[in-house]
């Protein structure tokens, strides 16, 4: 099982957006030491519990201090650009780490309708068109009687790096497949099964350059610790944090003590649909959880994110996970 990481600089009692900015570094040097497969930045706006608005200055950022990890966004919320200026900074981005990025493109805003007016969001029903335009500018297809067939893309002579469709409830599955790019499935927030879309994306599937076969990512939100009564305790933040962003307050992930401080305590009807979602436990456990939601969905690798509110604690999942599944690190073999 390859085994990715999705990073979107969580922002903590203990932890303030700067920290989460400058913490980045450190868990990018980390997967790739303990040989993940890939490191995503995810693109939100207007959250208080998530630093992560702006993937390609991550992936340039990361791109410093790492070597082998593949870097990319997960991802570009398509609307919220000029498809343009999208092609002009991933080349840049191909340009300056060869080989090692991703290009992962979204069809919703990623925030909340207010912020999208803010950003100067184009609607969904305009998502189509805006990656027509992006493929337009990335390998020069407008036809000789469109405006933009003359417009000169730079940095030139550098390919745009391989299309990651991002979807959530399978709107984007059949367009993955017909454009030939990757699949990635929300599995970490979207309570719809991942396999109706996953399966549907491999039955549209034409191969292309970068994907001469169908290849499925499936996001999870997975903690995890040496034990499952510490791995809980870890959760209980967590928990909180989540079931006041699905009534609309996002606030930044607590402590244990501070939540229980509130008077909160997880049960099935507080936690919600995105809480019921976190995989939560000792490795074994975990490692069982994830193996069998990537054969439900059908996944060819699942990538990662977790929250915790002590960044060590954050850290620390990820290493134990990376041994359970015997992640095979750079240089071995």
């Amino acid at each position: 099982m390859r085994l990715s990481i999705l990073d979107v600089l969580p922002v903590t009692s203990q932890h303030s957006p700067s920290d989460a900015l400058r913490g980045a570094l450190e868990l990018a040097r980390l997967a790739e030491r303990l040989g993940y497969t890939r490191l995503w930045y995810a693109e939100h706006h207007g959250m208080a519990s998530i630093a992560s608005t702006s993937p390609e200055l991550m992936i340039a950022h990361a791109g410093g201090v790492t070597r082998t990890i593949r870097l990319g966004a997960g991802g570009v919320m398509l609307p919220n650009h000029a498809p343009l200026r999208v092609v002009e900074q991933y080349r840049t981005l191909a340009a300056l780490h060869p080989g090692r990025v991703d290009l992962g493109i979204g069809r919703a805003a990623g925030t909340d309708p207010l912020t999208a007016r803010a950003l100067g969001s184009a609607s969904g029903e305009r998502f189509p068109g805006l990656m027509r335009e992006l493929l337009g500018f990335s390998r020069g297809t407008f036809p000789k009687d469109h405006p933009y067939s003359h417009v000169r893309v730079i940095p030139e002579g550098i390919p745009l790096p391989p299309i990651w469709m991002l979807g959530s409830s399978g709107g984007s599955a059949e367009l993955a497949g017909a454009m030939g790019s990757g699949y990635a499935f929300a599995g970490h927030f979207s309570p719809v099964p991942a396999a109706p879309a996953t399966h549907a994306y491999r039955r549209a599937f034409r191969p292309s350059a970068d994907f001469p076969e169908p290849r499925v990512i499936l996001a999870v939100h997975a903690l995890c610790a040496e034990t499952d009564a510490a791995a809980k305790e870890l959760a209980v933040p967590v928990l909180y944090s989540l079931s006041l962003l699905q009534r609309g307050r996002s606030v930044v992930v607590l402590s244990p003590e501070e939540v229980r401080a509130k008077g909160w305590i997880p049960s099935p009807d507080r936690v919600g649909p995105m809480g019921h979602l976190l995989l939560v436990g000792d490795p074994p456990r975990v490692r069982a959880a994830i193996e069998r939601a990537a054969a439900e969905a059908g996944a060819d690798e699942v990538m990662v994110m977790t929250l915790a509110h002590d960044p060590a604690l954050r850290l620390r999942s990820y290493e134990l996970l990376a041994a359970a599944f015997g992640l095979p690190t750079p240089g071995d073999g």
